[in-house]
C-alpha cells in the first residue's frame, strides 16, 4: 500500500480509503467490522464517513448509524493514533439534520460533538464540509449550472466564521485538519485566500466525484490541487458500481445499488453504458479486471491523494483494495485516453 501526504498537514494517508456509506443499510455492523479488519490488514489507514450516512437509501431515522458502526470498532483500539478518520458536516438543505440551515460555526460545533460521540473518539482527523452553502454543480447539476443563480452572500465572512470555529476546535483537540467536498475551483481558492489573510486553518483536501465516467476534475480543479497542495479524495470511483461491469447487458443483481436507485443518481445513462462497454473491452484485451482497471486509473492521477472505495461484500472489498497493486501500461492508458476523447462526459 502506498501513502500520500494529506495536503500540508504532515499526515500520511493510504492511497485507498475505505468508504462507509452502505453501513447501516446494505451492511450490518458485523459486516462493517469485518471490512475494517481486512482493510487495516492490507495497509489501509484512512476511513471516510459522514453524519448523514448511510445513503443507500438515506433516511432520517438512520442518520449517524454509519458513524456508530465505525465508532464501535474504533472504541478502545490500541492503534487509534495510527488511523485517519474523516467525517463530514451535512450541507444546507437536509431538513432532518438541524433544520437544513446553512453551515456556520454554531452548526459545526453541534455537528462535530454528535460525530465525536457516535465515533467514540476524542478527535476527528479530517473534518469536511459536505457541500458549500451556496450550492454546487455536483451530483449531475452541471448540465444546468449557472453561478448567477447562486447567492454566496458575504463569502469571506462566512469562511472566516467556519474556519474560526475549526481553529477553536483544533485548540480543544477535537479535530486535526479541515477539508472541503463538492466544491468548485473558485470556492476552494476563496477558502485558501481567507485562511492566509486571517491566519486561519488551511484546507488540506477536496472530496469530489471522480471516475472514468466523471472527469471534470481533470481541468480547473486539477490545477488547484497541484499548485495549492489540496489533493483529491475521489468518491464514486466506480460510478456507484457501474464500472464493475455488474450491470452490463441488463443485469440487475439482487440487493445492488441499482436495484434501489435505477439510474444510479443519474450515472447510468446510455452514453455511460457505451463507455463502460469500451472500458470493459480494454480490460479484456489486456487481461485486467474492469473494477481494478477503473480504480488503478484513478490512482495514476497527479492530483490524487486517496481513492475512496466502498463494498457491500468481502469479495468486492478484496478486489477493490487489490487495485493498489495494479500498474497500467502505457498501452492501456492510451486506450483509455481514446475512449475519453470519444466520450468525455457520458453521464
Amino acid at each position: 500500500m502506498k501513502y500520500n501526504p494529506l495536503g500540508r498537514s504532515g499526515i500520511q494517508v493510504s492511497e485507498i480509503c475505505l468508504g462507509t456509506m452502505t453501513w447501516g443499510s446494505q451492511n450490518s455492523e458485523a459486516e462493517a467490522h469485518e471490512q475494517l479488519d481486512y482493510a487495516v490488514g492490507e495497509g489501509v489507514n484512512f476511513f471516510d464517513t459522514a453524519e448523514m450516512y448511510p445513503t443507500t437509501p438515506r433516511k432520517a431515522e438512520t442518520n449517524g448509524r454509519t458513524e456508530e458502526f465505525l465508532g464501535s470498532w474504533l472504541k478502545g483500539r490500541s492503534d487509534r493514533d495510527k488511523l485517519i478518520v474523516a467525517t463530514k458536516v451535512t450541507g444546507q438543505g437536509v431538513s432532518d439534520l438541524r433544520g437544513g440551515v446553512k453551515v456556520d460555526s454554531g452548526q459545526i460545533r453541534v455537528a462535530i460533538e454528535g460525530s465525536l460521540q457516535r465515533l467514540k473518539t476524542d478527535c476527528i482527523d479530517l473534518y469536511q464540509l459536505h457541500w458549500p452553502n451556496r450550492g454546487s454543480y455536483h451530483f449531475r447539476k452541471y448540465w444546468h449550472y449557472d453561478p448567477t443563480s447562486q447567492d454566496p452572500g458575504d463569502i469571506d465572512a462566512e469562511i472566516t466564521d467556519i474556519l474560526g470555529e475549526v481553529q477553536r476546535l483544533q485548540g480543544e483537540g477535537k479535530l486535526r485538519e479541515f477539508g472541503l467536498s463538492n466544491e468548485s475551483a473558485w470556492g476552494t481558492m476563496k477558502f485558501l485566500q481567507v485562511a492566509e489573510k486571517q491566519g486561519l486553518p488551511r484546507v488540506v483536501s477536496m472530496q469530489n466525484e471522480y471516475s472514468l465516467l466523471c472527469r471534470i476534475y481533470d481541468l480547473d480543479m486539477a490545477e488547484v490541487s497541484v499548485r495549492e497542495d489540496v489533493g483529491l479524495l475521489a468518491y464514486s470511483p466506480l460510478a456507484a458500481g457501474a464500472l464493475s461491469g455488474k450491470y452490463r447487458d441488463g443485469q440487475l443483481p439482487e440487493g445492488s445499488r441499482k436495484s434501489m436507485q435505477d439510474t444510479l443518481n443519474g450515472r447510468f445513462t446510455k452514453h455511460a453504458q457505451a463507455a463502460i462497454d469500451r472500458y470493459a473491452e480494454i480490460a479484456g484485451d489486456y487481461g485486467l479486471d474492469l473494477t481494478q482497471l477503473s480504480l488503478a486509473f484513478c490512482l495514476t492521477r497527479s492530483f490524487m491523494t486517496s481513492v475512496i472505495i466502498g463494498a457491500t461484500s468481502m469479495e468486492q472489498l478484496r478486489t477493490n483494495i487489490g487495485a493498489s497493486e495494479v500498474t497500467l501500461s502505457d498501452d492501456v492508458l492510451g486506450a483509455i485516453q481514446s475512449v475519453y476523447q470519444d466520450l468525455p462526459l457520458p453521464m
